[in-house]
């Protein structure tokens, strides 16, 4: 099975990268993550739990790799390392903006770029709210390449009982979207799955 890369950048919602990384890994996906400097700071304000601490945690698994957001000779950084996509997870305005108009200044936005390139799936999972008209025209180049954004918005039709509940319910659509899933399970429900 081909990598999946996570970007991680400065945008709220690490709970979100936390678990879609978890979630690939439970599945014995290989999965490289790369995370700004920006999302290492908001991730401290957010999680219980460092960055370094949970990547610790990551590293003991066999299919996981990291790589610094400023490693230029990562293999992610070019088309001819094969990686089955990427999501940016959270995705700042910032990050959106970027890979929209093709400026790669750091691993993450270069493997994001790779990935147009290269046509392989790239999902971006948005961060900011509301949003204004740079913002939903960096989305609609995005979308207009192929490029999947998936906010983390809520099913309010299954009743989330907690964050936990719309946390699984966004990363089973990364799963989907990043083509490892055919669709969302039947069963899903939040507060479990059968």
């Amino acid at each position: 099975m081909k990598p999946i890369i996570v970007g991680i950048s400065g945008a709220s919602g690490s709970v979100l990268a936390r678990a879609a990384i978890d979630e690939l890994l439970r599945r014995d996906v290989p999965t490289v993550a790369v995370c700004s400097n920006g999302a290492k700071l908001v991730w401290q304000e957010e999680m219980e739990e460092s960055f370094n601490t949970c990547l610790a945690g990551w590293q003991e698994n066999p299919n996981f790799t990291n790589y610094a957001v400023n490693d230029f000779r990562a293999p992610i950084a070019s088309g001819t390392y094969p990686t089955g996509g990427m999501v940016v997870v959270p995705a700042s305005m910032n990050s959106i903006a970027s890979i929209a108009n093709g400026l790669s200044g750091n691993l993450l936005l270069r493997a994001a770029d790779v990935c147009l390139k290269e046509s392989r799936p790239l999902v971006v999972v948005p961060r900011e709210t509301p949003l204004h008209s740079i913002h939903l025209k960096n989305m609609l180049t995005l979308s207009r390449m192929g490029v999947v954004i998936s906010p983390p918005e809520p099913a309010f039709y299954l009743k989330p009982q907690s964050l936990a509940d719309i946390v699984r319910f966004t990363v089973s659509r990364i799963m989907v979207a990043l083509g490892l899933d055919d669709a969302l399970p039947a069963n899903l429900q939040y507060g479990r799955e059968e």
